[in-house]
């Protein structure tokens, strides 16, 4: 469901619920101002010490989601140069078989681009997904009379190995892109922050001092908490996966072939 959410939507919720804590925890502080001298020293601790263990997590998530977003980057990447790469090696079969691999490496790329702008496992992804397989049982069984006309000859098998290595990619890619921080450290992020942002304004309302400071933390908490989770949406928030190298393997497919079917084929 948090996934799913508009990002400004999501924005909203996360801000709203980090500073009403915040101004919540002031207010109780004012209230209690007057009566809290023996209350000072303990929630000097107590916020201090929630405040120490939280920078921890937001960093332990902030480092989980760059990791993952990093991997789908690099993913999109390996694909890229795997399509690439059997592309060329598909100009060196025999005809039929290289022009109906090529046409098919073409819409194989075209549906990996789609893949890389639609939401994980929503029903666009999965239609997508399931249009490439089918093009992966057309290729492979191409590649099969391929090599039962020519066993002998190397450019067959050099396909593919090459043909294997695309196929595995996009299965790389596609699980990466439900890879997310798990719920449950995303949750102790936002809940603990909330906490520990409350505990510090209850603590500066208490001594007295201004409520700028607060505000302050509370808003750079949330840009913290709303960089984690845009970082975890691929093509739903601000920061996304690029798929520009899937997009430049397939114009180079707009050109002619650089090789020639095989003399004699």
């Amino acid at each position: 469901m948090i996934f799913r959410l508009n990002t400004g939507v999501l924005a909203l919720i996360l801000f709203a619920l980090v500073l009403g804590t915040t101004a919540t925890g002031w207010r109780v502080g004012r209230s209690i101002r007057d009566r809290s001298d023996g209350l000072r020293d303990s929630l000097a601790v107590t916020q201090a010490a929630l405040l120490g263990f939280m920078g921890l997590v937001l960093a332990f998530g902030l480092s989980l989601a760059v990791g993952r977003h990093e991997a789908r980057r690099a993913a999109v990447v390996t694909e890229a140069n795997a399509i690439g790469t059997t592309y060329l090696r598909a100009q060196t079969l025999a005809e039929p078989e290289r022009s109906e691999s090529l046409d098919l490496l073409e819409r194989y790329a075209d549906v990996s681009i789609r893949i890389a702008r639609t939401v994980p496992n929503g029903e666009a992804q999965k239609a997508a997904v399931q249009e490439s397989s089918e093009i992966q049982r057309q290729l492979w069984a191409l590649v099969g009379r391929a090599l039962d006309d020519a066993p002998e000859a190397s450019a067959p098998r050099l396909y593919v190995e090459a043909l294997n290595e695309t196929f595995d990619a996009q299965t790389s890619r596609v699980a990466g892109l439900t890879n997310r921080v798990p719920t449950t450290v995303l949750l102790l992020e936002v809940v603990g922050s909330a906490i520990a942002l409350g505990m510090l304004a209850l603590h500066l309302a208490i001594v007295g001092r201004g409520a700028p400071a607060g505000v302050v933390a509370a808003v750079l908490v949330s840009l913290t908490l709303l960089v984690t989770f845009d970082l975890d949406r691929p093509v739903r928030g601000f920061i996304r996966s690029p798929s520009t190298s899937l997009s430049n393997v397939r114009a180079s497919m707009d050109a002619e072939p650089a090789a020639s079917a095989p003399h004699g084929a």
